[in-house]
């Protein structure tokens, strides 16, 4: 068979979206979007074609992505028919030695930890493994992030062999199949190493109960908020937050390179903010605490970097926190502290989870999660097949006011009998996303419009469904009359409505902490930092670095 490579162009778009559906019947990407993918300014596509009688077919395609100096790959599919004879390695080539045009430093992916012959073959490119999120795509299957850079990218696009990644089919050399790619949650970048560990905290002042009452400054950075908080003990004195998802607003979501630039140029007035509002100084703090994962690799390594700075500079002792317990460990800077046990359900961009909380430092559970999607990100994805701007939560639940929830019934993941054996705390929204995409499609094809408020209403209704539903369950199977919210999406007024109502026909004490602690910020971590000071905890060690798939049952590291 002969083929060649060519620049993809708007008039190839049908015959790549019917490539696109036969190889992936599943979970193929509307027409629109795919439209979108080739118009964009900031990468390339590339096709696969071969002579057929005096025309052409389309047997592959695949994108590239550069924003900044990072290069990300979109896509990556070949025909069935026409594997093992190169073009995927042909494709990956064209689109690293674009990359490499385009300035980028280094290029990710992200590959099913399962498909060892698409490893293999980046592998021979160069690649590297970055990280690995669990339990990251249907099945329970792990992803495995990768990239390449410096000499290696510069030795792959000079020989025409080079790869990027967001969403990829590839083929395999030691298998017939090929493999779905998500979009990658990692960033490039690099920690400096502090010198050695800080011995013990030295507090100032103590409580009424003569506990010591330390000043913890607390950093956050494991998405795309930049944030520093100050407590003393259990008084918020400071919680600043710089957002870069305007930035990230016209990519229709998180960048990790671009999230983790904008940290950096964050950080310092962010930190100076943070100083200014608790009126104290940086020679005044007793600890520094900081979230070292989960969460987007690169965005950690520089709120690790910065916290291990000050730190070792000021000769104060480091405490490397879980982003996750930290949203719990926020609710000790209420009014009232939340009795333990209890259940809290974090629901944000990156993380739907379910915990049982013992004891807020010593005891944490995790009972279960999402094994695709989180709930946020089911938001944004669904928001973007509607035409609506970045970030979808706020979009959809603005537009679903208009609509009726019971118009459209969409499913709810992992709700079955069957499925509840296996999974009775744990999340699935990629099923519902798809079946929206279905719907929407649907319509499209048949030329009615796509009635967007019910659509908006109908799928708001079913993630606020499964998440309340399954909350309560967890309080009820484990005798715990007491649930936590916490994250981003707890902002959605028909999940707190929907929680609310329930929580109160079930007997459930509902806590839920004001929306400025509900997002990622530093003061949550701050408070968690000082209850580990309080309850004597030793700091952590300097060696420790930023842990992207960090388990939450690991409060401190």
């Amino acid at each position: 068979m002969s083929w060649e490579l060519r620049d993809a162009t708007a008039s190839d778009l049908g015959a790549i979206m019917a490539l696109e559906r036969e190889l992936f019947p599943e979970d193929a990407w509307p027409e629109h979007l795919m439209a979108a993918e080739l118009a964009q300014p900031a990468g390339r596509y590339l096709v696969a074609v071969e002579p057929a009688g005096g025309s052409e077919r389309i047997v592959g395609y695949a994108g590239v992505r550069v924003v900044g100096n990072q290069g990300d790959v979109q896509t990556i599919a070949v025909a069935t028919s026409h594997r093992r004879l190169g073009i995927g390695r042909a494709l990956l080539a064209g689109l690293l030695a674009e990359a490499r045009r385009r300035k980028a430093a280094d290029v990710f992916l992200e590959v099913r930890d399962d498909n060892a012959g698409a490893i293999a073959l980046y592998e021979s490119f160069g690649f590297e493994q970055l990280a690995v999120r669990p339990n990251y795509y249907p099945g329970g299957v792990a992803a495995r992030i990768m990239r390449i850079v410096g000499r290696a990218l510069a030795r792959a696009a000079a020989a025409g062999d080079a790869a990027p990644s967001e969403r990829v089919l590839v083929e395999s050399a030691d298998q017939n199949a090929h493999a779905r790619h998500g979009r990658t949650r990692s960033a490039a970048g690099s920690a400096a190493e502090a010198a050695r560990a800080v011995e013990a905290v030295r507090v100032a002042g103590s409580g009424a109960d003569g506990r010591r009452v330390p000043l913890v400054l607390g950093i956050e950075t494991s998405c795309d908020e930049t944030g520093v908080g100050i407590v003393r003990g259990t008084e918020l004195l400071a919680n600043a937050i710089a957002s870069s998802m305007d930035e990230h607003a016209r990519y229709g979501g998180v960048v990790p390179e671009v999230a983790a630039r904008a940290h950096l140029e964050a950080l310092t007035p962010t930190l100076e903010r943070a100083l200014a509002d608790a009126g104290v100084g940086l020679d005044e703090l007793d600890a520094v605490a900081v979230t070292n994962g989960p969460g987007l690799a690169g965005a950690l390594m520089v709120g690790v970097a910065a916290a291990k700075a000050l730190a070792v500079s000021l000769g104060k002792p480091i405490y490397a926190v879980n982003h996750l317990v930290g949203h719990v460990g926020v609710d000790v800077l209420a009014d009232e502290p939340l009795p333990m046990p209890t259940i809290a359900l974090l629901v944000s961009g990156g993380h739907t989870s379910i915990l049982l909380v013992r004891d807020l430092i010593d005891d944490v559970e995790l009972l279960g999660e999402t094994i695709d999607d989180a709930a946020g990100e089911a938001f944004d994805k669904v928001a973007r097949l509607l035409g609506l701007p970045y970030p979808g939560g706020p979009q959809i639940d603005r537009v679903a006011k208009d609509g009726d929830p019971r118009a459209i019934r969409f499913p709810r993941g992992l709700t079955l009998p069957k499925d509840l054996a296996r999974h009775r705390y744990d999340f699935s929204f990629s099923g519902l996303k798809t079946a929206v995409a279905r719907y929407v499609e649907a319509r499209e094809d048949a030329g009615e419009p796509v009635p967007v408020a019910d659509v908006a209403a109908g799928f708001r209704e079913a993630v606020a469904d499964v998440l309340v539903t399954k909350a309560i369950a967890a309080c009820q199977d484990h005798g715990i009359p007491r649930l936590l919210f916490g994250g981003g999406v707890t902002a959605n007024a028909r999940i707190r409505a929907l929680a609310e109502e329930r929580c109160a026909a079930a007997g459930i004490a509902l806590r839920v902490p004001p929306l400025p602690l509900c997002t990622d910020n530093g003061a949550m971590i701050a408070a968690l930092g000082a209850q580990l000071v309080m309850a004597g905890r030793a700091p952590s060690e300097l060696g420790f670095g930023a842990d992207s798939t960090l388990p939450a049952t690991v409060v401190q590291s």
